[in-house]
């Protein structure tokens, strides 16, 4: 990689970290659409570009999870049965999304990311949270609810912050304690995900070097070095100030990029 590419991922990875941490989503919705715009501009295989930036940012978040939980878990604010109870249907939800998407075209899953995102800016931008109106469910309704975000967080390369911290709330989980435990939700997330891109991308032609199946390794090294030095930042930055102006600066942004992201999808 050339000088410029590895300044451009280390402040891309920065960002992320920061991403990560502040607001418990893990970065996937930044890095996904930015991997894109790197890889088409170093004339990556068409077909491909969409996964492999998918999967790229889901890899990265088993770094910044690990960064970011740390920070949370010094301020006790991780719920750590929580984790355990939505950890199994992660796991197995993890796998089967990065398949999913394995089976679509790169212009399908550039448009299904591009709905996502736009749906998740939206409810930052209006601040959206469900009434909390309910407890959480038992083990079976956890696995359930794991499962879901599982495949959602598998299927756009994303954390599944915005899944589970609405998900947590609407079951009367305190905000912070919910970014807490989302972040925590990170590592078996990237960790299954991961997992699954490199067996479903292992046997396919023309990936370029430096490919490990859809994971394009040069960009996660640069990024993970990066936002692993940032996310305990934003982590110990969500304790001490109130976040929604930038949230709503982060939604106006990720609408940018869910048009960029559309625009993809229908070359």
């Amino acid at each position: 990689m050339d000088i410029s590419l590895i300044i451009g991922l280390l402040a891309l990875g920065a960002v992320v970290g920061f991403a990560a941490g502040l607001l418990g989503i893990g970065g996937g919705m930044l890095m996904v659409p930015f991997m894109t715009m790197i890889l088409t501009a170093k004339s990556f295989p068409q077909e491909y570009i969409v996964h492999m930036a998918i999967a790229t940012s889901l890899a990265t978040i088993m770094f910044t999870s690990i960064s970011s939980v740390r920070a949370h878990h010094a301020h006790k604010a991780v719920l750590w049965p929580v984790v355990k109870l939505l950890a199994p249907g992660i796991l197995v939800g993890s796998w089967i999304g990065p398949w999913i998407g394995a089976k679509m075209s790169s212009s399908a899953l550039a448009l299904f990311f591009a709905i996502f995102i736009t749906f998740s800016a939206t409810q930052m931008l209006l601040n959206k949270k469900p009434a909390a109106s309910r407890n959480l469910p038992g083990a079976t309704g956890m696995f359930a609810a794991g499962g879901v975000i599982g495949v959602l967080s598998g299927l756009v390369g994303a954390g599944g912050g915005f899944v589970s911290v609405p998900f947590m709330t609407w079951c009367n989980v305190n905000i912070r304690n919910a970014v807490a435990t989302s972040a925590a939700l990170g590592f078996p997330i990237a960790f299954a995900g991961t997992l699954s891109n490199i067996y479903n991308g292992m046997k396919l032609p023309d990936l370029p070097p430096g490919s490990l199946g859809f994971i394009y390794v040069p960009a996660l090294v640069v990024i993970a070095v990066a936002s692993v030095a940032t996310a305990p930042l934003g982590a110990r930055t969500a304790h001490k100030l109130p976040v929604q102006t930038l949230k709503k600066i982060f939604a106006i942004v990720l609408y940018a990029l869910a048009a960029y992201m559309l625009y993809k999808g229908f070359r």
